[in-house]
Parts: C-alpha cells; sequence; structure tokens
C-alpha cells in the first residue's frame, strides 16, 4: 500500500503551510493564532482520514481475473492476451493492472487502466511477443486498487496460473492451405524447375497426345484398343525424408533476433510442409542435444503437427558436433533408404571427420549437407577497405570463407551435395532443392 498523489499533494500543501508560520515566527512577524490552530486541526484531521483510509482499503475484496490466453503462441509474433474483471463494488472505481509475464515476452500496452462499473464486467487486453521457444508459466497478476477517499493505493498480487507453448512462426503456412502450394511456394521465393525426362511412378493410361514421346506407348494395350495407348507417369511418391539436425554450439550464432539453429528448425518444418504436401513421409533427428530426439518419418499432414510438439522446446546446447557418432546413430535406426538432410554450420575443422560420415551415410542414403553461412560474412566481404582494422577483416573473412568452400568441394568431389546459404533463405533454398531432385528422379 502506497499513498495516492492526491495524500502526498495535501502533505505538501501542509507542510508549505506549516513552514510558512515557522518562517513568520522566527522573522517576529505577527500570525493569528487561529492559523496556528487551523494548520494542527488540518493535520489532525488529515491523520485521522488516512488512518481510516488506509483501513478501509483494506478490507476492500479484491476483483475477480480471469486470463484468457492462447495455448499456442507463434516465435516473434504479437498475439493478444484478454483479462475480465469481475467485482462487486457498489461504486465506480479506476484501476490499475499488470500482468506478470515470464522475462522471455515483450509486451505492449501494460500497465492496463481499466474502468470497473457497478453490475458488469470489464475486459482489458494486451499484447505480448514471445521471444523464445518453449513452454512458459504465467504466475500471478498485479493490480493497483484506490481506497474509497483516494488517499492510498493498495497493491494486491493475485494469483493467476496459465501456461502457453511457443512454437516456431508457422501461421503463414496454416493459412497456406487456403491456396494452392505452387502459389505459396512461388510467394517464399522457390523456383520450381522443369522436369528433366519422366516421372518414376506410373499413375494411368490415357490415349496418346502430341507432345508424349514414343518410349511412352503402350504396345498391348494400343493392340487391345487399336488406337495409340500411352503411359502417364507421375513423380514417385511415399519417398522419405529425414533431417539430421545439429544442435550443438556452432548453431548458437545470431543474424537479426533468431539463432542459427531456429532458422535451422524453421527450415526443417518449411520442408517438411511440402514434402508432405507431396505424399512423402518426414522424420528428423538431432544430435549434440542434451537428449537426442528421433521421430521416425511419417506420411500425412498429422506429421507436420509431431513435429511442432515434439521440436518446440528443443534449445541449442554447448556441446560439439559428432558427427561419426550422429550418422551411426541414424543408420542404426532408418534401415529404409532416404534422403538425409544434414543441417549445420560447417566449419575447416569438420574435413576430415564430416567427409568420413558423409561417405558412410552417402553408401545407403541420398545425403544433402546444407551449411548456414553467417550474415556477416557477406556483409565484410562487401564492406571497401579503408584502413588497416578492414583490411585485415576483409582478409581474415577471405580465408575462412576459401577455407571453407574448399570443404564444400572436397564433399561434392565425394558426390555429397552441399546447400551453402544464408540462414534467412535456407528454406526456400531447401524445398527448391528437394522438388528439383523429385522432378528429375534423383530422390
Amino acid at each position: 500500500m502506497k499513498p495516492s498523489r492526491a495524500l502526498l499533494a495535501l502533505l505538501a500543501g501542509l507542510f508549505v503551510f506549516g513552514t510558512a508560520l515557522g518562517i513568520c515566527s522566527a522573522l517576529g512577524v505577527n500570525v493569528p493564532r487561529s492559523f496556528t490552530s487551523m494548520y494542527w486541526g488540518l493535520l489532525l484531521v488529515l491523520l485521522g482520514l488516512t488512518v481510516i483510509d488506509g483501513v478501509r482499503v483494506r478490507q476492500l475484496t479484491s476483483p475477480h481475473i480471469q486470463r484468457q490466453l492462447p495455448g499456442n503462441l507463434p516465435l516473434g509474433r504479437w498475439s493478444d492476451v484478454r483479462l475480465t474483471l469481475q467485482h462487486s463494488y457498489l461504486r465506480s472505481v479506476q484501476v490499475e493492472v499488470f500482468d506478470h509475464l515470464p522475462g522471455e515476452m515483450a509486451f505492449e500496452h501494460l500497465p492496463l487502466l481499466a474502468d470497473l462499473r457497478p453490475g458488469e464486467q470489464t475486459k482489458i487486453s494486451y499484447r505480448v511477443r514471445p521471444l523464445q521457444r518453449g513452454h512458459f508459466q504465467f504466475t500471478q497478476c498485479e493490480i493497483s486498487l484506490p481506497s474509497p477517499m483516494g488517499l492510498w493505493r493498495a497493491r494486491r498480487y493475485l494469483p493467476l496460473t496459465g501456461d502457453t507453448r511457443v512454437y516456431p512462426d508457422f501461421a503463414r503456412l496454416y493459412g497456406a492451405q487456403l491456396m494452392a502450394v505452387d502459389d505459396w511456394i512461388s510467394q517464399l521465393g522457390v523456383r520450381q524447375q522443369q522436369r528433366r525426362g519422366l516421372g518414376q511412378e506410373f499413375h494411368q493410361l490415357r490415349e496418346f497426345r502430341d507432345g508424349d514421346t514414343m518410349r511412352q506407348i503402350d504396345w498391348k494395350a494400343t493392340a487391345r484398343k487399336r488406337t495409340p495407348i500411352a503411359r502417364e507417369y507421375q513423380d514417385e511418391r511415399d519417398q522419405q525424408i529425414i533431417f539430421l539436425l545439429d544442435c550443438g554450439r556452432r548453431m548458437r550464432s545470431q543474424d537479426g533476433e533468431l539463432s542459427h539453429f531456429d532458422h535451422a528448425l524453421n527450415a526443417c518444418l518449411l520442408l517438411s510442409y511440402v514434402a508432405l504436401r507431396q505424399g512423402d513421409a518426414v522424420g528428423l533427428a538431432t544430435f549434440a542435444s542434451e537428449q537426442p530426439r528421433f521421430i521416425a518419418p511419417v506420411k500425412g499432414q498429422a506429421q507436420l503437427n509431431v513435429l511442432l510438439n515434439a521440436l518446440y522446446d528443443l534449445r541449442s546446447t554447448q556441446q560439439p558436433a559428432d558427427f561419426s557418432a550422429a550418422v551411426e546413430q541414424l543408420l542404426s535406426r532408418q534401415r529404409r533408404r532416404a534422403l538425409v538432410v544434414l543441417v549445420t554450420n560447417l566449419r575447416d575443422e569438420d574435413d576430415h571427420a564430416l567427409l568420413g560420415a558423409a561417405k558412410r551415410l552417402s553408401r545407403q542414403h541420398r545425403v544433402l549437407v546444407a551449411s548456414l553461412r553467417e550474415e556477416v560474412l557477406d556483409t565484410l566481404r562487401h564492406t571497401p577497405v579503408e584502413d588497416l582494422s578492414s583490411a585485415l577483416d576483409y582478409c581474415g573473412t577471405l580465408d575462412y570463407l576459401n577455407a571453407r568452400a574448399g570443404l564444400h568441394e572436397r564433399l561434392i568431389a565425394h558426390k555429397v551435395p552441399v546447400l551453402d546459404a544464408r540462414p534467412s533463405e535456407l528454406g526456400p533454398q531447401l524445398v527448391s532443392s528437394y522438388l528439383a531432385w523429385k522432378k528429375a528422379g534423383l530422390l
């Protein structure tokens, strides 16, 4: 409980009044005794009213508050949280409300002023923006309640528990179900390359059309129908994709508001959405994490929810990446041939370990190494050299990029494709590579 501005103003006025009386007395100025009596009378009256008002505000019941909190929040996006206040006051009261949020969330419009009117519910709202993924708890709500005479404000801490999960920002994906997949992909900057040859899976027989090749003619059906009949193929379905996600310390680099790990996770989920829509099965395995996780590849749109629920609280660690151990664990769990997308941040020291692990994995699976490149490297490479410091930064950047490019070339020489992308561009480039390989029958 703390004094209100009105009480402080009254005390300040009495202080000025008392100070003036004291100065006049010290200077020998004749002041009527009634002024002194008035001062002490006002002081005693204010003291009595303050005590009475303080007792009354302690006896006031606190309003009942309900919080309407979304069970799922998208990372980095603003969402509304609503509070409903109920009370039994016989007069209108204006209260100040502050909801206690987890430290990993930014907020707007707090504290809130709410006018409580007799016999009515009051609804107020504010906005939150999660800065991290995971599971978060809301514990209490703070309310500042004015006393009946307005001399005090009582601060009450009301227990108001609630919890929510913060997922990667996939609102765009769920909204994209209302439009064609190709249209949505094109908005993300993904380009589908033209098919080189025919699809790999037989679809149906149909009459021969202009543009069909002689290889498509089904001669037995043509003999029966006595008209040219062609086979129609489609892209092979029921293939499997496994993401091998690095959760180690090299993925903790920050570009903008998101870390490399969050960019990588978003890219994996983006490609999962597209692959599931194409009829393929998607799974995921992690390494260099606190507890390695494995999600077996499954078809169907429900698998995306499985991935989201299993990975929303996954965080990067300080552990080094052990590619050999990660590959061995994956090979022991995944027997069927699949496209394995290794998502990491390649360094020049990865040469021997990564090359051996990739060759071991490529004997059984199709492998794609997706390497995130720091945005700052491109910035430094294109920054004009003006002094010794910038020259050293430029030379160091080129040396690092050349060593990294050398590792990429050695992997490609051993038939292990490498996708080198900035974090913000990783998702569209992964989808573009997947669609190109699928149409070319390379999966």
